[in-house]
């Protein structure tokens, strides 16, 4: 009697443990992968590097839940993608609703939203930023690092958005002639 209990309690650990041991060995567990990788060391590098992973998941996220294709964004800060795609659908959902109150086509103005972008990456960034809205247009620009964003939504309306760097203009003295 005491070998079959002995037996059972055997095949009963096998069941509950070799599962746990086999996700534990093959990687199938999240919690026991992110125990892994948080208990060993990481170089600043590699935290970088999560850290870089985990915005970009998070800015996917946001651009497929406002129905945005992100073009091209030539390593602008994150935060400042996120904000110019919020905006944008912020103006486009506004004018949708004015329109939708005065019984009129939905159709927002690319001047307006061009504009109201434009003023606040203005106040918010610094001078020097220039945006471009509309359904189709073409482009060739210089500008800053880190300074360029280029999106549609919907897709129907593209906006391209880029900061350029303002130098101080001076007049020079003229020179007087030597004697």
């Amino acid at each position: 009697m005491e070998k079959s209990d002995q037996k059972q309690k055997q095949r009963h650990e096998q069941n509950i443990l070799l599962p746990q041991q086999q996700q534990h060995k093959q990687g199938y567990s999240d919690h026991v992968c992110r125990d892994r990788v948080q208990d060993q060391p990481q170089s600043k590098v590699q935290a970088g590097l999560i850290r870089e992973v985990d915005q970009e998941v998070k800015l996917a996220a946001t651009a497929i839940s406002l129905n945005v294709r992100l073009r091209s964004s030539s390593h602008m800060p994150h935060h400042m993608q996120d904000r110019a795609l919020r905006r944008t659908r912020s103006l486009i959902d506004s004018a949708a609703a004015a329109a939708k109150a005065l019984s009129s086509k939905p159709r927002p103005n690319p001047t307006h939203i061009a504009r109201a972008l434009k003023k606040e990456f203005d106040s918010l960034y610094g001078p020097a930023w220039h945006c471009v809205v509309g359904k189709s247009f073409g482009s060739f620009v210089t500008h800053s690092p880190g300074g360029f964003l280029y999106f549609s939504i919907d897709d129907s309306l593209s906006v391209l958005l880029f900061k350029t760097e303002v130098q101080l203009v001076t007049e020079q003295q003229p020179r007087k002639p030597a004697n």
